[in-house]
């Protein structure tokens, strides 16, 4: 991965819409060549997938959360099986500490999260935050040709 393959991926991570030709005139490199390159990182798994962001709210879902949930490793399958299938989790990670996994789910209303929840818990005992603000939304990393990145830091 070269200098341009960063470059493409910051674009698409910024808008995964932009145009080939866009793209192209960015990198100072042809558009065949672009479509290529993308072609090559969806090939190796660097590109995963393309996605639309919605505004939740704007579509009805008000409540935003954060579930972690204490599971045993021998109710993880069922679990998996389970948690795929609910069309309100935006995402499910296997996580280090007292709970093993860590939902983030949205719902229309605190009544179907609370529901939600109740059936959750046929796995393990749960802890639940409510969203009140995103001050960050989703976003990519911009990647660039170091591998060590500083991180800002309070000056005294």
């Amino acid at each position: 991965m070269d200098a341009i393959d960063r470059k493409i991926l910051n674009r698409l991570q910024q808008n995964a819409r932009v145009s080939i030709k866009a793209l192209a005139d960015e990198c100072y490199i042809s558009s065949p060549t672009i479509s290529a390159r993308i072609h090559q990182m969806e090939k190796q798994g660097i590109i995963k997938n393309y996605y639309t962001l919605i505004d939740y709210k704007k579509m009805g879902y008000h409540i935003k959360a954060y579930v972690n949930l204490k599971v045993e490793p021998s109710d993880k399958h069922e679990f998996y099986k389970y948690i795929e299938k609910i069309p309100n989790v935006l995402e499910c990670d296997c996580v280090s500490g007292e709970f093993a996994m860590l939902i983030k789910v949205i719902f229309e209303s605190t009544e179907l999260l609370d529901s939600f929840i109740n059936e959750l818990q046929r796995f393990g005992k749960t802890n639940t935050q409510i969203v009140f603000s995103t001050p960050v939304i989703v976003r990519g990393i911009e990647l660039d040709s170091f591998e060590r990145r500083e991180f800002p830091h309070k000056q005294n």
